[in-house]
């Protein structure tokens, strides 16, 4: 099966191979994070609201939780990674919607795993829960928001919830058939809907990561040591991004290959852009 790929970085001309291109839209998954705690810490610089905001007070129906805004970001909430009930495997979020999303905010506490604030606990479930409560405080829907305070001070125009169907990637199946993506524009959008061309998700990690335009990462990048990185998943779709202290960055985007593979590549990558020759 092919494996059609695309790579940015900061050492070689971008590349592509077996049928990615630079400009047509794919899906990203977690790499939206990104986007969303950027406007989460954007939102805080402009007074909207506060990084230490309890939930609550964006989401009345959530009880008295613990649970901050900073928690949500930072994977801290203590909420599970993904929301309760069973996930069609083919479409596993089709059905979660902001009507599902709602139904879960009153049992948001009996949801959680662990008390806020203490271990790490990778959550879409809470990335969702952000979503909600960055729209509610800035009274527009997601897809506004992020424009506003993240994609159009950026200059970024090839990062979206809904691309023009002419214009996706989608991997290829049994004789060359594109595989049909997972719907991911419901209340699951924050944690890893939004669609970007290659173009643009490397844009994306050197302006905020290397350039620093927004100022210091956004909690939702992951660290370790000099360097800042994420990674993204759907089903037939991976990324991975990562810039380190010195400059050095790598965007790499793959059509039907496992995520690890994905990551192990970029990690390489780095690694070798770092290797003095």
């Amino acid at each position: 099966m092919r494996i059609p790929t695309c790579v940015f970085s900061s050492t070689a001309e971008p590349a592509v191979r077996d049928g990615h291109a630079l400009d047509r839209f794919v899906q990203i998954g977690s790499l939206t994070k990104v986007v969303t705690g950027t406007a989460l810490v954007q939102m805080a610089a402009a007074g909207v609201l506060a990084l230490d905001d309890p939930v609550e007070r964006w989401l009345p129906a959530v009880p008295r939780s613990g649970i901050t805004l900073r928690h949500l970001a930072r994977h801290t909430s203590g909420l599970p990674r993904l929301p309760p009930g069973r996930l069609s495997r083919r479409d596993p979020y089709a059905a979660f919607d902001r009507p599902a999303l709602d139904r879960l905010l009153p049992r948001l506490t009996a949801l959680a795993v662990r008390p806020p604030g203490r271990e790490e606990e990778y959550s879409n479930l809470g990335y969702a829960v952000l979503g909600a409560a960055l729209a509610a405080a800035s009274g527009t829907a997601y897809e506004d928001l992020v424009t506003e305070y993240v994609l159009r001070p950026l200059d970024l125009t090839e990062i979206t919830a809904t691309p023009d169907p002419s214009r996706r990637l989608l991997a290829p199946g049994r004789a060359g058939r594109p595989r049909r993506p997972w719907t991911m524009t419901g209340a699951i959008l924050p944690a890893g809907g939004l669609w970007a061309t290659p173009r643009a998700a490397a844009d994306l990690v050197v302006r905020l990561l290397v350039e620093r335009r927004s100022g210091d990462p956004a909690p939702s990048w992951q660290t370790a040591g000099p360097l800042h990185w994420h990674n993204g998943a759907v089903r037939h779709a991976s990324v991975f991004t990562g810039a380190t202290d010195d400059g050095h960055w790598v965007m790499i985007h793959q059509l039907n290959a496992p995520p690890d593979h994905t990551d192990r590549t970029g990690i390489a990558l780095l690694k070798e852009a770092r290797t003095p020759s």
